[in-house]
């Protein structure tokens, strides 16, 4: 479904990613984990526009969206949910869900999609015409997810979904993205709890200053001993 070839991204001088390769089947959650500083958030900002690489390919179902705009990758079916939530905060959660929806013409089915999202976040339901910025954090990430959802992608991005907060909303995201993908959605997934990912995913790669160093199913990464040693604490989590 997407593939990323000898992708190179710059920040200035400084080369953030070196030539990754990745790939992302139909259906499949795939990790993407790392170190911070380690090129995890800058891959999916190229993949989504926001950032324009400097060399290599990138293809969304076969067609090359290399040079695309960000509101081009959107309108193909690729959604981004970004580190840091980046909520519209002086907008409500239903002026938020409605900017998800911006290129979508068919209200019945925005519609459709709002109700499914409540049903899966009673709790924005409640705040729906609440301002986005006075929501708790773990709000605001039901939101950003939310508003992902609302564009209707193939293919979710995630960056750091766990960041900063409590250990049981993180409980309570990771169990809706399993969802989305259970429900059809395919899943690319950056985050910094390395074995929370590798538990959830079919496949991973580990990048490390801008190069892939080692890919595999989630539990061969799990297993293996330098992710083990350097991402997981030794013997576990």
């Amino acid at each position: 479904m997407l593939e990323v070839r000898d992708l190179v991204c710059r920040y200035g001088k400084v080369e953030a990613l070196k030539g990754i390769s990745l790939s992302v089947k139909q259906g499949q959650f795939v990790a993407l984990i790392g170190a911070n500083g380690a090129g995890k958030s800058t891959t999916l900002r190229a993949i989504s526009g926001v950032l324009s690489s400097a060399a290599g390919q990138l293809s969304f179902e076969g067609q090359d969206i290399t040079r695309c705009s960000a509101r081009e990758i959107i309108g193909r079916g690729i959604a981004h949910c970004p580190e840091g939530r980046r909520v519209f905060p002086d907008m409500t959660v239903d002026e938020n869900l409605d900017m998800g929806a911006y290129l979508r013409p068919d209200r019945a089915g925005i519609e459709q999609d709002r109700e499914r999202v409540f049903g899966m976040f009673p709790r924005l339901a409640e705040r729906r015409q609440q301002v986005a910025g006075t929501l708790s954090g773990g709000e605001q990430q039901m939101l950003a997810i939310s508003r992902s959802i609302m564009s209707r992608p193939k293919l979710m991005m995630f960056d750091e979904p766990s960041l900063g907060l409590a250990p049981n909303i993180v409980e309570q995201v990771f169990d809706i993205i399993d969802n989305i993908r259970k429900s059809g959605t395919t899943v690319l997934m950056v985050e910094q709890n390395a074995y929370s990912a590798l538990e959830m995913c079919d496949y991973a790669y580990l990048i490390e200053a801008g190069v892939i160093v080692l890919s595999g199913t989630g539990e061969e990464l799990i297993d293996n001993k330098h992710i083990r040693d350097a991402y997981l604490g030794g013997s576990g989590h």
